[in-house]
């Protein structure tokens, strides 16, 4: 009867925990992929929504650049006291012919002003405009190249810290069951304490190396949810048990590579639309030297009637249309300075340009030469990890056997777990010195 009743209240007890522990495992965060976390950066890293905020500034200022072409029209209309409408007819100390008018006037008109012709200035500018949009558009792809690569940096880290983490926790376990083996063999006279003794303190320094991958794991993912834009205290989980895909690392070589750069990177794109901008700013300058042409019409009605004889105290209306011409004069002198300052940035925006590509040029070398040396490391690292095994596998057996030393065992099971690190590091520099090429060359 008591062992029925026993087994309902366990009954019960699991039911009632049995949300929680779900509720629990729900609520564990999400492990993400390197894309995954790419477009959470795209979508809400600030850096990147400050870009877009410049490119929306810049589609507005088009708008308003377009504006300028739209004639300009304007009303208006006045209330006004007259004074006495004196006419001195034989000079000022005559006495004068008081013309009587009211005491009071208004007016209401209105004014149009529409330019045909002022050198292209006004087209010419939504040109320059368009070219400072398509620059910003450049400078997004720049920083979302960057955005990406940091992010990338931040997983891999944040990658090789949680292997390190595996590893070292393996470690721990292993050495721990070695120190119970090794306290067994001390305990029968087998071995000397001093055996014991190192097999602890490898212990302790295994645990401490843990604690401090801790810490730059907690580091790590603060980075990573910063630059995804959100709190840097939030949960997060990357897949760090896949493996690293490396087969497409190897295609390509350096031309390509500079091909690609010269036509796709947002860098040469920026400096190419500054020769763009430059060259229209010159044009833009030598427009000062042409005459403007613009239609005009305007028309008023005015109360009372004083500006044409004979005068009348009712009301009139009164408007003129025409073309009007202008040219200045002294911008035949004053604009030689400003044409010439013009031609100077355009120089310099060609010289740009050119260290630029030479900048270029550089960067996409030692970027390869960054990704060869990686290739080459994590080959070097797997024969490594291949030696160290067998060469930890042969010690231990003859440690065992009394034929070798503990230190010679110690000093190979540190080789070995500095292989894996080894490893592990030369495989995510294959992977990171890949996509800095790629963000350098402008198709991450």
């Amino acid at each position: 009867m008591n062992r029925t009743k026993t087994a309902q209240v366990i009954g019960i007890l699991l039911l009632l925990f049995t949300p929680c522990i779900y509720a629990q495992h729900s609520e564990k965060a999400q492990s993400l992929s390197l894309e995954e976390i790419w477009k959470a950066a795209e979508m809400n890293n600030r850096q990147l929504k400050l870009s877009d905020l410049n490119l929306q500034q810049s589609k507005i200022e088009i708008l308003e650049a377009k504006d300028l072409l739209l004639p300009e029209l304007s009303v208006g209309g006045d209330v006004k006291l007259n004074s006495k409408f004196l006419i001195y007819d034989n000079g000022l100390f005559s006495s004068p012919q008081d013309v009587p008018i009211k005491g009071y006037g208004y007016e209401v008109g209105y004014n149009l002003n529409f330019n045909l012709f002022n050198g292209g200035k006004d087209k010419r500018n939504i040109v320059m405009k368009k070219e400072e949009e398509i620059r910003k558009q450049y400078e997004i792809d720049l920083q979302k190249h960057s955005v990406k690569y940091n992010a990338a940096v931040a997983f891999f880290d944040l990658y090789k810290l949680l292997h390190f983490y595996d590893f070292l926790h393996a470690e721990i376990e292993a050495e721990k069951k070695q120190l119970a083996l090794i306290e067994s063999l001390y305990r029968n006279g087998t071995v000397l304490k001093s055996d014991v003794l190192r097999t602890s303190v490898k212990l302790s320094q295994l645990e401490l190396n843990l604690s401090d991958v801790k810490k730059k794991i907690e580091i790590a993912k603060q980075r990573l949810n910063i630059l995804m834009g959100r709190e840097n205290d939030t949960e997060i989980e990357i897949k760090y048990d896949e493996t690293i895909e490396l087969n497409s690392i190897t295609d390509g070589d350096y031309n390509d590579y500079l091909d690609i750069a010269f036509n796709k990177s947002p860098e040469y794109k920026m400096v190419n639309s500054d020769i763009k901008w430059s060259e229209l700013n010159v044009k833009q300058m030598k427009a000062a030297l042409l005459p403007k042409v613009s239609l005009y019409s305007n028309y008023n009605y005015t109360y009372p009637q004083i500006s044409f004889y004979p005068y009348s105290n009712n009301l009139w209306g009164f408007g003129q249309t025409g073309i009007k011409v202008q040219f200045s004069i002294d911008n035949l002198y004053k604009s030689k300075h400003a044409i010439a300052r013009a031609q100077v940035a355009t120089n310099q925006a060609k010289e740009k340009a050119n260290i630029k590509k030479d900048e270029i040029l550089i960067q996409v070398k030692e970027a390869y030469l960054q990704q060869q040396q990686a290739l080459e490391s994590m080959k070097t690292a797997e024969q490594n990890i291949i030696k160290t095994t067998e060469t930890v596998r042969v010690i231990r057996s003859s440690y065992l056997n009394q034929e070798s030393l503990l230190t010679d065992l110690l000093e190979a099971e540190n080789a070995l777990l500095e292989a894996k690190f080894n490893l592990t590091t030369a495989q995510t520099n294959v992977k990171v010195t890949h996509i800095r090429l790629l963000a350098i060359i402008g198709i991450l």
